[in-house]
């Protein structure tokens, strides 16, 4: 929350006059709406934050979470089904609490900036379909979890984390053929100059991929995007409508190839790696702490057991992980400049990366002074000035 208030401060003493390099970029209408959407955004999150301390720490010190086991145990039993059915049931009830902001943030601060373009009743169908998703893809998957745990004896965290990990690859498959098709149409990109461009964009990079699709972000947002996702031969390019209306053919070739660069860097394979890794390493530590009493006790539990620990590991798991996050930041951002070198040596042509990245920032209302201490805790992306000013530097 320090770094929060430093950052709005730090917008805040910049929002009179537009930075020198982007003065020939914006107008001040649009700067002016770009700094008052950080700030909205800033304030919401601060007010979020807030609320979900208090609520976690009502929870835990309340002693419903050992009311609520106690009573599980006594009418389902202690079968692994019942298990798994608790902590799902947690786990639905934790996500109704951020239920009001998420609505508040769609329909009250992004409708006030422009961006929302979702109505009440596709919001309310996309949170019951996540809700059937969770139920019908994520009990089975606690399910089978607990029931590894329990057939594997002390070493269950290794084969709880083999299984963990399998389900992910599994999923990089599923989700974009079953998945997201539910939520989002997907429509070939029309035969044009735009798909020919594309196309041979791929080539030249040596990207292998199963079809050019356009998803129809636009029913929910107006902000834009482009990636790619699936594995091997399922592997798909998807643009957003939106980016495809708002960036010229050129400036969506640099951003496709600023895409693909992450893959052909192997970016994804690290980050891949470097996820199942700290997995491991979050399971041997909840095996660690699981034996200790003092972890029961201190939130009105009266013995040692593994579920428990899995909820309470699960519940307090950010306050550790929140401190990893500048180091994963750190070389999130160290691939975003390779990236965009690899798609200025694929399109030979700098001015329309910059250009992409420009308009991309104009049409999101990105943040142009974000607080350096802010933005190197915190993006995952290195600002509009920075990029420019290494992509300046690329021979």
């Amino acid at each position: 929350m320090l770094l929060s208030r430093l950052n709005r401060r730090y917008v805040q003493a910049h929002a009179q006059e537009i930075p020198l390099p982007f003065r020939l970029m914006l107008s001040p209408e649009v700067y002016q709406k770009s700094v008052s959407y950080t700030l909205a955004k800033n304030k919401l999150a601060e007010w979020q934050d807030g609320w979900d301390t208090l609520f976690l720490l009502g929870i835990l010190y309340s002693g419903l979470l050992p009311w609520l086991y106690g009573q599980t145990l006594s009418h389902s039993g202690s079968s692994t089904a019942a298990q798994a059915l608790f902590l799902l049931g947690l786990g639905l009830f934790f996500t109704l609490g951020d239920l009001p902001w998420d609505w508040y943030t769609q329909f009250r601060l992004e409708e006030r900036f422009g961006f929302n373009t979702s109505t009440q009743k596709l919001w309310w169908t996309d949170l019951g379909k996540e809700f059937l998703l969770a139920i019908g893809i994520g009990y089975p998957m606690l399910l089978l979890l607990l029931a590894v745990i329990q057939w594997t004896g002390s070493y269950w965290w290794l084969w709880a984390w083999c299984c963990v990990a399998l389900i992910q690859i599994v999923f990089m498959v599923l989700v974009p053929v079953l998945i997201m098709p539910w939520f989002y149409k997907f429509t070939p990109l029309p035969e044009g100059p735009l798909r020919e461009r594309l196309l041979q964009l791929a080539k030249r990079a040596g990207f292998r991929h199963s079809g050019l699709q356009i998803m129809d972000g636009s029913r929910r947002s107006r902000h834009s995007n482009a990636f790619f996702t699936g594995l091997g031969r399922f592997r798909k390019i998807i643009l957003f409508d939106t980016l495809v209306q708002q960036l010229q053919q050129e400036e969506v070739e640099a951003v496709l190839a600023h895409e693909i660069g992450h893959f052909r860097r192997g970016h994804i394979r690290r980050l891949l790696l470097f996820s199942t890794a700290s997995m491991l390493f979050a399971f041997w530590c909840l095996h660690w702490i699981s034996s200790k009493e003092w972890l029961y006790s201190s939130f009105g539990f009266s013995s040692p057991d593994l579920v428990v620990a899995f909820l309470l590991f699960s519940l307090l798991g950010g306050t550790i992980s929140f401190w990893w996050s500048p180091l994963a930041n750190y070389f999130s951002r160290r691939f975003e400049y390779q990236a965009d070198a690899f798609a200025i040596a694929s399109i030979a042509d700098r001015s329309a990366m910059v250009q992409a990245l420009r308009r991309l920032n104009q049409e999101n209302l990105s943040n142009l002074t974000p607080h350096p201490w802010f933005s190197f805790f915190y993006y995952s992306h290195p600002t509009l000035l920075e990029r420019e000013k290494a992509i300046i530097k690329i021979t």
